[in-house]
């Protein structure tokens, strides 16, 4: 098989050697654009798993490789002048220079033929002369572009400047996160050694502060020059350097995320950061095309045909890449807002960079480094008034005269049990198990206002004298024989009421015996849903007072918290979404007017609700629809809006709004939503949304995403969630019921043993 490669990087390399390993008798070409020894990169980050990969693959380029390597376990975050540093990373890396002349080497050994300095102008006549044509020509792809119709890229620009340079100070210590704050905003390096003299240094910066410096006007010179002053008290003396002078302009840029729908066409198939891109702040570019390197060559020596082969090669290598750039994304996002962190204390902020990719969790740290974590725990523990190292989920938490026990939640969960508005023994005994279950916090389930504000007829409410006695009963019982405190969700379902019980059809009108909704526009829900009538004030007043009324009755049946529900396309949401509000009064329009009803129903719920009591809001931060809906900004200001009226913290779920959304569904995924209302409002965050572990609470918990957790399909698998949970961490200052303690401590020995649990640590 005659077989080209376009690129001499990594990837083009080691693809090429790969395919003459297993083809001894191949004709295979390297063509290479640059010189030899061309590279606009310093350093190449490998990981141990992508080392014992290229030995299989290829034992004496990996024996090279590994001569070269340099090593170190150490991460240390440098904000300002606080320094911290935790070890057990075990990183890897090498000079890509000295990459690229070692795989060279090893080409010219197999009898691979490289033209360098050739530019490749007629990819139609590579296609014409060789059988297999390899595009690996980088991020910028000429083959990618020419055949963009095939491959359809996704080409991603991100938000943040940064530019690769090279430095002789030493970095050999750790891997090195510098934050430096200056006139016109933060600037950061990611600094790591991968010679004895060399280290990898590039700088980055928001867009915003990298024009207010000036940097978009300087030349390389000036901009290297001011690097060096920002950074000068990390650089000991020593200069940065940069590789790419021979480029025109600036050495700045913004990453770009590639990824491609197809990755092969007729005989030509995309490798490395051609075909997708992981951004830099994980260092695993090179891994990716290594490995897919070795899957590409395999495959192609093994299948009967290249379309079978390629076929073959994207279902492989996919996943792999789609997971990586999703951590990559994290990761890129997480830096690119890194000033909504900077204000953490640098134990969180430490803790929220090593976990900002979401591939590090809680207990993996403690793998790392147990006595780093065991401190940082000792921090979170002593920031909420308590003392000892126990796990962030089991710290204590304060809303106004309410302490919580730790920070789980079990999260509302609709029952549809309830006769004619009234609890039952079935809600009696659901929520009493769950409160014995060792929970913080529980739930209620959003309990209605009057019959017409009810979901489904299945729907509890809080309406009539027989609700409250009720509820009444269920209070009494968890207040006198548990540590959990209760927390009633106050609703009306607006356009989405009058639908059939959540096992039969969800969100499906009745079949029969419907009853008129209300919304704050005649949009209905969705097909076969009968046109809600528009609020007018008389009927905005009316509801209201349902609201008060249900709040008098939460407090006289004894409830120690109550929550407003304003998300998921409710009354109150139909009200703050523009997908539902198309109002032309005083209530529609801006987002001021659209909180308005919103905000006077709050405010006259707070009224009537003990002033030594909390209250929060549910809301929906983003409409999961783009620009015409709720997200980002707006949902900020949501929660600001409510925090200035009084709420003490905000449960932030997302979307159900309308039938339009198009949610992108993953473990913790709502989480982001919390992480930035609470970080850039500066407003207490209850975290929601396919949380399911112990590490995930802890997690968002140690880097100050949310101050509490809620889970709600854990508690309906386990309503003692949260005490499995302290035996599988070894937790023994967690309370269980005084009849359940022979069942903690077979828990405690199965947890020794680690067996039994259901709960992954």
């Amino acid at each position: 098989m005659k077989t080209v490669c376009i690129g001499g990087g990594p990837s083009g390399l080691y693809f090429a050697i790969s395919l003459k390993l297993r083809n001894p008798e191949a004709e295979v070409l390297v063509i290479e654009r640059n010189r030899p020894d061309d590279t606009f990169g310093w350093g190449v980050v490998l990981s141990d798993e992508t080392l014992d990969n290229l030995e299989k693959n290829d034992p004496k380029s990996a024996e090279a490789i590994r001569g070269h390597f340099a090593y170190w376990d150490d991460i240390k975050v440098v904000k300002e002048d606080v320094a911290i540093t935790s070890t057990g990373h075990g990183f890897c890396g090498l000079g890509r220079k000295v990459m690229l002349m070692l795989l060279q080497d090893r080409c010219r050994e197999l009898g691979i033929e490289m033209r360098f300095e050739t530019e490749v102008d007629d990819l139609d006549a590579l296609k014409a002369e060789y059988d297999l044509v390899v595009a690996a020509d980088g991020i910028n792809s000429k083959t990618r572009t020419q055949y963009a119709e095939a491959f359809k890229p996704e080409i991603d620009t991100r938000a943040c400047k940064f530019v690769w340079l090279g430095t002789r100070a030493k970095f050999d210590d750790a891997f090195t996160f510098i934050f430096k704050k200056t006139p016109h905003g933060w600037v950061w390096a990611h600094a790591y050694q991968f010679d004895a003299d060399t280290a990898t240094f590039i700088v980055e910066c928001a867009e915003d502060t990298w024009r207010a410096i000036g940097f978009d006007t300087m030349s390389q010179e000036d901009s290297i020059a001011e690097c060096e002053r920002i950074f000068a008290d990390h650089l000991d003396g020593n200069a940065l350097i940069s590789n790419a002078k021979h480029l025109r302009g600036s050495a700045w840029l913004n990453f770009n995320r590639v990824l491609c729908e197809k990755w092969h066409h007729e005989n030509v198939v995309l490798l490395g950061d051609a075909s997708a891109t992981a951004h830099f702040s994980i260092g695993s570019g090179t891994k990716l095309a290594l490995e897919s390197a070795i899957a590409l060559a395999e495959l192609v020596s093994t299948k009967p045909s290249l379309e079978e082969a390629f076929t073959a090669y994207q279902e492989e290598r996919r996943l792999d890449v789609l997971r990586l750039q999703s951590a990559a994304r994290n990761s890129t996002e997480w830096f690119e807002d890194v000033e909504r962190y900077l204000h953490l204390d640098p134990v969180q902020f430490n803790y929220s960079l090593l976990t900002r990719s979401q591939r590090i969790s809680h207990e993996n740290l403690r793998l790392r480094d147990p006595e780093w974590l065991k401190s940082a725990e000792e921090w979170f523990q002593a920031q909420a008034g308590a003392n000892g190292h126990r796990a962030p989920m089991f710290a204590p938490f304060r809303l106004r005269d309410m302490t919580l026990k730790n920070r789980v939640v079990v999260s509302p969960m609709a029952q549809y049990k309830a006769v004619d508005g009234c609890p039952t023994d079935w809600h009696f005994a659901h929520y009493a198990e769950r409160a014995k279950g060792g929970a913080g916090l529980v739930y209620i389930e959003m309990t209605c206002v009057s019959p017409e504000g009810r979901i489904t007829p299945g729907c509890p409410g809080l309406y009539a004298p027989e609700h409250e006695a009720a509820w009444r009963r269920l209070t009494d019982f968890v207040h006198a024989e548990t540590g959990a405190k209760l927390c009633m969700q106050i609703g009306h379902s607006g356009r989405k009421g009058s639908t059939q019980l959540g096992w039969e059809e969800m969100d499906a009108p009745l079949k029969e015996g419907n009853w008129e909704t209300v919304s704050a526009s005649d949009l209905p829900w969705g097909d076969g849903h009968s046109k809600p009538r528009a609020i007018d004030r008389a009927g905005m007043d009316a509801i209201r007072d349902q609201f008060v009324s249900a709040t008098e009755m939460a407090d006289r049946a004894g409830f120690d918290m109550i929550e407003l529900h304003a998300a998921h396309g409710y009354l109150l949401s139909s009200f703050i979404s523009p997908l539902s509000n198309n109002r032309t009064d005083e209530y529609g329009g801006s987002l001021e007017n659209r909180m308005r009803y919103p905000l006077e129903v709050f405010r006259a719920m707070r009224a009537a609700w003990p002033e030594d009591k909390p209250m929060s809001v549910r809301i929906s931060a983003t409409d999961w629809v783009g620009e015409r809906g709720v997200e980002g900004e707006e949902a900020v200001e949501i929660a600001r809006l409510f925090r200035e009226a009084g709420v003490d913290i905000v449960d932030v779920s997302a979307g159900q709004t309308s039938v339009e959304a198009r949610p992108v569904y993953g473990r913790m995924f709502q989480t982001p939503f919390s992480d930035r209302i609470r970080n850039e409002g500066g407003i207490p965050t209850m975290a929601v949304g396919n949380i399911y572990e112990p590490d995930h609470v802890n997690s968002i918990l140690m880097a100050g995403r949310a101050d509490l957790v809620c889970l709600a399909r854990p508690h309906l698998a386990d309503p003692y969630w949260t005490l499995h949970a302290a035996a599988a961490l070894g937790d023994e200052e967690t309370a269980w019921p005084l009849p359940y303690l022979p069942g903690r401590d077979q828990m405690r020995r199965l947890a020794e043993r680690g067996e039994g649990l259901g709960i992954r640590v």
